[in-house]
């Protein structure tokens, strides 16, 4: 194993999970806050918030797919040791990080079923910009109106028509991180 393997988790366990924790349920609640989350110090190419994020909400029985550039063997490792969350299929899932493009197509993570709806995906999209400007979201959480820099529109469009059914979103960069619930409308820029 290589030090990196074996380096970059939360330094205070306890204090830097719930700390995370925080901050995730935060802009769940609030889509289209951003906040900054560290703790975790993660090997290339995950961003600090990527990493603090996979510390914080996985464990051995949370299925992870990797996607595009975060599908490598320094990755592989690191969530291993320090999760122990299997690495699997997209279908399989229950969290998944990549680039926007790399995550596609959509259709292939779970988006629950009307019995269990909970039990759908979560997709960690790392982008190079998050801003709150750009889409105009609408919906619980959100007093008139809130903003986010999206990578697209029509996909969080379609996701949101399928409610309660549908995924969720984190969108990483740097040390900051953004939620989009599937519950929330998304307008164009």
């Amino acid at each position: 194993m290589q030090a990196d393997t074996l380096s970059g988790a939360f330094a205070a366990p306890p204090v830097d999970a719930a700390r995370a924790f925080r901050a995730v349920m935060r802009v769940m609640a609030r889509p289209g806050t951003i906040e900054a989350v560290t703790g975790a110090t993660p090997p290339a190419p995950l961003s600090v918030a990527a990493g603090t994020v996979l510390l914080t909400l996985c464990d051995p029985e949370t299925p992870v797919h990797l996607a595009g550039e975060a599908d490598c063997e320094s990755v592989h490792d690191w969530i291993t040791f320090h999760t122990g969350a299997p690495l699997v299929a997209r279908a399989e899932a229950m969290f998944a990080i990549g680039s926007w493009h790399a995550l596609m197509p959509l259709d292939d993570y779970a988006r629950g079923t009307s019995e269990y709806p909970d039990r759908s995906a979560t997709l960690i999209v790392e982008t190079a910009r998050l801003e709150a400007t750009g889409a105009r979201l609408t919906g619980p959480g959100i007093a008139d109106t809130a903003a986010l820099s999206l990578p697209e529109v029509a996909a969080f469009q379609a996701n949101a028509r399928a409610f309660p059914l549908g995924l969720d979103f984190l969108f990483t960069c740097g040390d900051r991180v953004a939620a989009l619930p599937r519950s929330t409308r998304v307008e164009g820029q």
